[in-house]
């Protein structure tokens, strides 16, 4: 109802006399005032039902002002990722040899929370360096490479539930569900206890975005990165550009090298 009477308040003409035009230079004026696009079209939606009810309810006949084509992009925000600094500083406080294990194969393979809960030992190619995603998101299953650091961290972990007989690879270390697999909350958890303790702002995805952003810095290319991630579009990995300066420096670099080069000749 605030929107409305900022609406009301703002108009320098009657109700019956608001046209099209004057929602645009509404919206002008909710931009200059450095509104969120979000907020901007909270405005259009009440003005548009308000509109709709002199129409329907009290029989104004007055044509509504707002066209449906009158709403704003929300821009999304751009994927955290972890800088180097942060990863050491989170690691550090892992000392868990099951943690370590669940995090690194976060960080080095990209797979999802729900997809490393889920993680079953036939799926697992250490001889290989390769994983199964068999559970992924939309019920498309994927192949994702294992790194040094993770293998590793893998292997020993691995080591330490040799006796247990359960198909899911990561298992509930203390108490009543000892030995049973730990649930997607259950490594969220975890994640929010190291994350305080290293104080960092992150969560279990973050480490997915941190692995895209650091492939796409050593300039892999993006539709692998795709692939890698399981992304139904390649808009969808498209996000990461936006955040990886360090390509783009040095992809400005090497190509204003060559157009200099060519410049010379």
């Amino acid at each position: 109802m605030n929107n409305l009477k900022h609406f009301v308040v703002w108009l320098s003409v009657p109700l019956e006399q608001v046209t099209n035009h004057s929602i645009l230079e509404f919206i002008d004026y909710l931009r200059a005032r450095r509104l969120k696009a979000k907020t901007i079209n909270c405005y259009l939606q009440s003005i548009r039902g308000f509109f709709d009810y002199l129409y329907g309810e009290e029989g104004i006949r007055v044509p509504n002002p707002v066209k449906k084509g009158y709403v704003l992009k929300e821009s999304k925000p751009l994927p955290r990722y972890l800088k180097s600094e942060e990863v050491n500083r989170l690691f550090d406080t892992i000392e868990s040899i099951r943690d370590r294990a669940i995090f690194r194969v976060m960080l080095r393979c990209g797979l999802r929370v729900e997809e490393v809960a889920g993680l079953t030992t036939d799926a697992v190619y250490i001889e290989h360096r390769l994983i199964h995603v068999k559970n992924a998101k939309g019920r498309k299953e994927r192949v994702v490479y294992i790194s040094n650091d993770a293998s590793l961290a893998l292997v020993n972990y691995l080591k330490t539930r040799s006796g247990n007989k359960s198909k899911r690879v990561f298992l509930v270390e203390k108490g009543s569900y000892k030995g049973k697999p730990i649930s997607i909350r259950g490594i969220q958890k975890r994640m929010e206890y190291y994350a305080r303790k290293a104080q960092l702002k992150i969560s279990s995805h973050h480490l997915r975005h941190t692995m895209a952003t650091d492939l796409l810095n050593a300039d892999m290319d993006l539709v692998c990165i795709q692939d890698l991630l399981g992304h139904e579009r390649v808009k969808t990995t498209e996000r990461y550009t936006k955040v990886s300066n360090q390509k783009v420096m040095r992809d400005y670099f090497k190509a204003m090298k060559t157009v200099i080069a060519q410049q010379r000749e």
